[in-house]
């Protein structure tokens, strides 16, 4: 519920009339400038010559194609795969688990399925440019349902309830009744939420790199966008927090505070509300988890192969040269490795030395970990009446993972096939906040399990007092904590994304770093805050670097 949208400028053929703050974004956005390297000049291999500076053919192959090592088969391992695989390289993915997905987790329990990723999804509306990338990789057609639930949200306070409307004028008039004296604020709100809904974020392609279809910008587009980024200042310098303050309105600020969270960017609200009004951010069929498995079948209908159950325990590098990976004890040679497991956990874990370089602790410095827990609820009941998602207070504060819970946002699937039984609902309830310490405390102390059922009875309880169907018809339960994460991630501290602060620099970071040719990182660190659409953006740009070098075309559709 608290994934929130990176929204930023772009386009540069609008400098002309940008702002300052805009024209710096708007150029630097539209073409990816390739990163300083460290490297001699012949690391630039061409036509059909070995890749940068003397990169081993894997032996296996003999039809003389270049072979790529994907290390996981996250959204973006995945979008690395698709492109690689169809500009004419060999690519071999390599998953730890049993299924691809990455951050698109879910936890199955007696025939009930708890959706541990996203609940909307950027570029679910047709003609937006997100959407054309979705495409692209095979993650979304026109046979893929996407369901656009109106009200999006319920917010419960005192007896009261607001609701999140994703037209911006029935939103508008629906809080004004329930909140006069904020008639002023809610007004500016939903006018910037309109304006928003014009921001459309095209991307460019790298520079230098050539593709057989380019992305080219469209000045009229960015002209009419242009209401909008006169008003991004006001939002990028202030969190979502000091946003909430100009509303008197304890029932408005609760509903909005469920929409981000407190300390993000007031951006990522404003951005998230735009998506809703302008009708995207919807659930696709199959939920994040079958768009996932929709690029995995794409990348195997290419000829691409997948493998499950094989983590990757190195990178090999040998002379500055990435030259394939160590997997199942054993060491495979490739062309090139594109790692897209969490960059900052891979950065230590994957290379021997670590990789103690400035950009990693850039990266690190900057990086605020969004996680949480998740508990889902299988109930052996209908529960189609109640609101899809809703936030509320429980009678006492629920005391969890050493924190209080005056409110807890509750997710309803019933209205979604293929997550529970027949007539049955599964729920979950999303507890946001840093509890990585506490959980590795209680698992050093063997009361790990203990500490997840005394959870799981907290939030239940709270649950069938709120909604009395529930009482008696809870069949089963998982409590997913930030270990849960860690362990199907690998990621840093169990996070599935970044929080966006206040005026942070929303530059990507540079998939090609210094000093180790060959390698190159994609996944949702590489550009804050993360989520689906930045993550399938960087396995984009990762390939587009690795055709640049092989002086390879990009092929980003057949």
């Amino acid at each position: 519920m608290r994934c929130a949208i990176l929204l930023k400028a772009y386009a540069a053929d609008a400098t002309r009339v940008a702002s300052a703050f805009l024209s710096e974004r708007l150029t630097r956005t539209l073409q990816i400038e390739a990163p300083e390297t460290d490297l001699p000049a012949e690391t630039s291999a061409g036509g059909g010559a070995p890749l940068a500076r003397g990169g081993v053919m894997n032996e296996e192959n003999t039809d003389g194609r270049r072979t790529v090592a994907v290390v996981g088969a996250g959204i973006a391992g995945l979008a690395a795969g698709v492109y690689a695989q169809q500009s004419g390289f060999d690519v071999h993915v390599f998953e730890r688990n049993d299924e691809p997905g990455g951050a698109t987790i879910g936890w199955e329990r007696d025939g009930y399925r708890f959706e541990g990723g996203a609940h909307w999804v950027p570029g679910t509306a047709d003609r937006t440019s997100f959407n054309a990338l979705w495409r692209e990789v095979g993650a979304l057609d026109d046979e893929v349902a996407v369901k656009l639930p109106d009200p999006y949200f319920a917010y419960e306070s005192d007896g009261r309830v607001a609701l999140l409307f994703r037209d911006p004028k029935r939103l508008r008039a629906h809080l004004t009744e329930l909140a006069p004296e904020d008639a002023r604020e809610i007004k500016r709100l939903c006018r910037d939420v309109a304006r928003f809904t014009k921001v459309d974020l095209p991307f460019g392609d790298v520079k230098g790199v050539k593709a057989k279809h380019p992305l080219e910008s469209n000045p009229f587009t960015a002209a009419s966008m242009m209401p909008a980024f006169t008003r991004m200042p006001s939002y990028a310098k202030q969190d979502v927090s000091s946003l909430l303050n100009c509303f008197r309105s304890p029932l408005i600020r609760g509903l909005l505070s469920c929409i981000a969270g407190e300390n993000e960017s007031a951006t990522s609200l404003v951005s998230t509300l735009a998506q809703f009004a302008a009708g995207d951010g919807g659930y696709p069929e199959g939920g994040s988890a079958g768009m996932a498995k929709r690029m995995a079948l794409r990348f195997e209908e290419l000829g691409g192969s997948l493998r499950f159950g094989a983590p990757v325990e190195r990178v090999v590098v040998k002379d500055g040269i990435a030259t394939g990976v160590i997997a199942g004890g054993e060491v495979q040679s490739f062309d090139a490795v594109i790692v897209a497991q969490d960059t900052i956990a891979s950065a230590f874990s994957l290379f021997d030395p670590p990789l103690d370089k400035p950009w990693v602790h850039t990266m690190l410095s900057a990086t605020k970990p969004q996680t949480g827990m998740v508990v889902g609820v299988g109930v052996a009941a209908d529960l189609g009446e109640l609101p899809e998602s809703i936030g509320f207070s429980p009678a006492e504060p629920l005391q969890i993972a050493g924190r209080s819970f005056s409110e807890i946002t509750l997710c309803n699937f019933a209205a979604y096939e293929g997550l529970a039984p027949e007539g049955c609902t599964a729920l979950t309830v999303s507890l946001p906040g840093d509890t990585y310490d506490w959980w590795r405390e209680r698992e050093a102390a063997g009361v790990y399990s203990e500490e997840k059922r005394l959870v799981a009875e907290r939030v239940i309880a709270a649950l069938e007092e709120r909604f009395p169907p529930l009482a008696g018809n809870v069949k089963t339960w998982e409590v997913a904590t930030p270990l849960s994460f860690e362990r199907r991630l690998h990621s840093y501290r169990g996070s599935w994304m970044s929080i966006l602060r206040p005026s942070t620099n929303v530059s990507p970071h540079s998939a090609k770093p210094q000093g180790i040719a060959n390698l190159y990182f994609a996944g949702q660190r590489m550009l804050l805050p993360g989520g689906m659409v930045n993550a399938l953006k960087t396995g984009r740009i990762a390939v587009q670097y690795l055709c640049k070098d092989t002086r390879t075309v990009f092929q980003n559709e057949i």
